[in-house]
């Protein structure tokens, strides 16, 4: 596998797997099998996401489960994992879809023995498709209040426009869906195709985000 030049996070691909099979379809063994290829292959891995489970109302349709269950399927894979290979750096991920619900996902972890706030990071899920809305600033405001250093997953540019300041970190796969479907190459690119998987045209994209905030 390709060797990282940089520290990286792994993402579980949930919702494609719950999107495609409303279900996991990969094992907990078979993930922490591939997450240790890629921690010992590929090198620099910061942290990996749980196998954990969104509550998108046509994701809870899919499975057939309640908010709840999905959120204690979460927490209990979190658990598993980080029992089953210690030395892997998994991550605890809240979800849920109202505010309240993420406080029930907070109590659940609590219970569970999990300390959040030391924690190197703790994800925020199912907010992509509504990442620049109020309701998920509200969210991510009262969940940094506890401590949390947080992760937004899918976080686009007017997501963090709106709440960045409560956020450690987020990720986009926004650049590479713009150079693909807007057909980007840049003049000095001589990979074949577009800039989606182009690591030049990647930090283009991020500088011209980060360079909204330095002009504020």
């Amino acid at each position: 596998m390709p060797v990282a030049l940089g520290p990286w996070a792994l993402d579980s691909g949930g919702f494609t797997q719950l999107n495609l099979h409303g279900k996991w379809t990969i094992s907990e063994q078979e993930y922490v099998d591939a997450v240790h290829r890629y921690a010992n292959e590929i090198g620099n891995l910061e942290w990996a996401s749980p196998q954990d489970h969104m509550c998108e109302p046509f994701i809870t349709a899919k499975t057939g489960k309640s908010v709840r269950e999905h959120q204690e399927l979460t927490v209990q894979n979190y658990l598993d994992l980080t029992a089953m290979a210690p030395e892997l750096p998994f991550v605890p991920v809240l979800q849920g879809w109202e505010l309240d619900d993420y406080l029930v996902c907070l109590d659940l972890y609590a219970q569970a023995g999990v300390d959040l706030r030391s924690a190197q990071t703790v994800g925020v899920g199912s907010v992509c498709r509504r990442q620049n809305t109020d309701d998920i600033g509200h969210i991510m405001k009262m969940l940094q209040g506890e401590g949390l250093k947080l992760h937004g997953y899918g976080v686009k540019g007017a997501g963090l426009q709106k709440y960045s300041e409560y956020l450690y970190s987020a990720d986009s796969m926004a650049w590479s869906f713009g150079a693909r479907w807007n057909k980007v190459r840049l003049p000095q690119c001589e990979h074949p195709g577009m800039c989606n998987n182009c690591l030049a045209y990647a930090l283009v994209w991020r500088e011209e985000v980060l360079s909204k905030f330095k002009e504020k």
